[in-house]
């Protein structure tokens, strides 16, 4: 079942399936899983993905759940091309894991992010909120560090 334009895509199809068009489904095998061709009228079309190829389910329950709900439970198949090595060579990357654990990082990151910026915006409209000048900030800051310096010179007197 290589790509060709005699496709038809989910739509269409169950369109076709509602209005009782449909006269059979052939679940066809091929190296990478399943695709099915739809027979409706004097034609036959494969299904095809949203990009226009052929639609391939790596899984056949995947497939049978989907013909099922959109009304269709009776079908051929034809196992002859299936190749279950390829499914597994073929549909799974390595570093497809650890795509997702980064992804899922960033988006509690962004979450954490936007969060913490919501805060202090809220802190920032509240009259109560005290704001200090950077002078004050610099001075306060200098005074911390010379009692810490201060304290160390004494454990460091005292170690002696």
């Amino acid at each position: 079942m290589g790509t060709n334009h005699n496709t038809i895509d989910q739509n269409t199809l169950e369109r076709l399936v509602e209005a009782g068009a449909v006269r059979g489904a052939s679940i066809i095998g091929q190296p990478g899983g399943w695709g099915v061709v739809i027979q409706y009228g004097m034609t036959e079309r494969a299904l095809a993905a949203k990009r226009g190829a052929i639609r391939n389910f790596a899984r056949f329950e995947t497939l049978v759940t989907y013909l099922k709900k959109i009304g269709i439970s009776k079908y051929q198949v034809d196992a002859t091309q299936y190749d279950p090595v390829t499914v597994k060579a073929e549909r799974f990357r390595d570093d497809a894991a650890e795509r997702m654990r980064q992804a899922h990082q960033a988006a509690a990151h962004d979450k954490w992010f936007r969060a913490q910026v919501e805060q202090a915006l809220q802190e920032a409209d509240d009259p109560n909120t005290v704001w200090l000048s950077n002078e004050e900030v610099k001075a306060h800051s200098a005074a911390r560090r010379a009692g810490w310096l201060k304290r160390a010179q004494q454990a460091a007197g005292s170690d002696a």
